[in-house]
């Protein structure tokens, strides 16, 4: 005998909330994670507590008051459980960030300053970055159309931040954005979007053309920047155009953003086009070592691997890196270069940065890493905690942490605790401090 439509509708509606109790389980499991970053503000109060509260009380009323059978008492106990299961994990991990970031912030300002200054850091609450400049706990900040300012007031706000640094008696900020010009314009609005650098220079045949095209194309945008009172701009990309096609890469795409396929128009161009910003007080930044043309997997999301031979990135993608290295900062990708460190990203290998870079090729320019809420970083073995210190002790200069800037405060923890127990290098710390002073003079 078929069970009365009230109840058939009643048990939909339990099977509902165990299938919403169970949904939310995932979303538990890592709160805290940069994928959520957008979502988190909404989402907690809402989503994460209120909503876990509710159910729990619905199905609490549910089996004091309505007869049940064992299996709709079984599934009444699993949404509680589940649910509860949430609530607690999500309560949980919460309350541990919120330790962690009070800790950061109470903690000695020299300290904050002496690390603070190997972060680059990008905000989604404004009152956030004013308490970390107050602090002198972080080197610079990332800007970009996210932070939904017009002109003037990004510039007023860039101009209130640098005065506060010039009272504290600290070098000036890096202001960094990522200005590429076509798809990467992150300051587009305000400032008018460009073409890509690559679609300027087709346009010019020969060398010269092509020089003095990219020299402007780095002058126009390196003086809307500096309009602003932004002095760092991660561009230009040196990847090589090898028409890699990912369906799955949804923001990485060098294919869309690389200038050429050739390594000398690649560091040719790249040359005069940072040439132009520095005429403009703009540094520019070269990206993304070791090359993320030959990459298949999109690091925002997933571990990425470069697996050409040594000698043949020597003699294609690594010519605009070594040719303008010195002078440029240049971005270290999250990407794992197989041939010398299979197991760590690039951007925090020791075997890379210290004994390639700094050691073989004696770069003793700036570097910076990608931004630390991708994916290749934060869900790595290591984790953005260690992955941040295994930085600062292979001799990275500066970390960026844009996207989800709450990650500042479990990576700064580590530095912390690091510090404390003496687990970074002096010396490297030292030496990346010179670095700093001088690039910034």
């Amino acid at each position: 005998m078929p069970l009365p439509l009230r109840e058939r509708i009643a048990f939909a509606l339990l099977l509902l909330r165990l299938g919403v109790a169970i949904a939310l389980l995932p979303f538990t499991i890592d709160w805290r994670s940069p994928l959520l970053a957008s979502l988190r503000p909404a989402a907690l109060p809402a989503l994460m507590i209120a909503l876990p509260l509710l159910l729990i009380a619905m199905e609490g009323w549910t089996l004091w008051t309505a007869p049940h059978n064992r299996i709709r008492r079984a599934l009444s106990i699993g949404v509680i459980v589940a649910t509860g299961a949430s609530l607690l994990a999500t309560v949980s991990l919460e309350g541990s960030f919120r330790w962690v970031r009070a800790r950061v912030l109470a903690a000695d300002t020299a300290q904050l300053e002496k690390l603070g200054r190997h972060f680059i850091v990008g905000y989604r609450d404004p009152a956030e970055i004013d308490q970390l400049i107050d602090l002198r706990a972080v080197g610079g900040v990332f800007v970009g159309a996210r932070n939904g300012l017009t002109a003037d007031a990004l510039r007023r706000q860039i101009e209130q931040w640098q005065d506060k640094r010039r009272r504290q008696g600290l070098p000036l900020l890096w202001i960094a954005t990522d200005q590429e010009g076509g798809a990467v314009s992150r300051l587009s609005p305000p400032l008018p979007r460009q073409p890509p650098l690559a679609a300027v220079i087709a346009q010019s045949p020969d060398e010269g053309g092509r020089q003095t095209a990219a020299h402007d194309y780095g002058l126009s945008q390196g003086r809307a920047l500096a309009s602003l009172g932004v002095n760092l701009n991660f561009a230009p990309v040196v990847d090589l155009n090898k028409n890699l096609v990912n369906p799955n890469d949804r923001y990485t795409r060098i294919r869309d953003r690389a200038i050429s396929g050739d390594p000398l128009v690649v560091a040719d161009v790249a040359r005069h086009y940072c040439l132009g910003l520095r005429e403009a007080g703009v540094r520019c930044t070269l990206k993304h070592f070791p090359g993320l043309g030959g990459v298949f997997e999109d690091t925002h999301f997933e571990s990425g691997h470069l697996r050409a031979p040594l000698d043949e990135l020597e003699r294609g993608d690594w010519i605009p890196f070594r040719a303008l290295g010195g002078g440029a900062f240049t971005m270290l990708s999250h990407a794992r270069l197989t041939a010398l460190d299979a197991e760590r990203p690039v951007s925090f290998s020791d075997t890379v940065v210290s004994g390639l870079l700094r050691g073989n090729w004696g770069q003793d320019g700036v570097l910076v890493t990608d931004d630390f809420s991708m994916g290749a970083v934060y869900a790595s073995k290591e984790g953005i905690a260690a992955a941040t210190v295994a930085a600062l002790n292979a001799g990275v200069d500066l970390i960026l942490i844009a996207y989800d800037p709450a990650q500042y405060f479990t990576m700064m923890n580590a530095l912390l605790a690091a510090d404390q127990g003496g687990r970074l290098q002096a010396d490297r710390l030292a030496r990346s401090a010179r670095r700093l002073a001088d690039a910034a003079r």
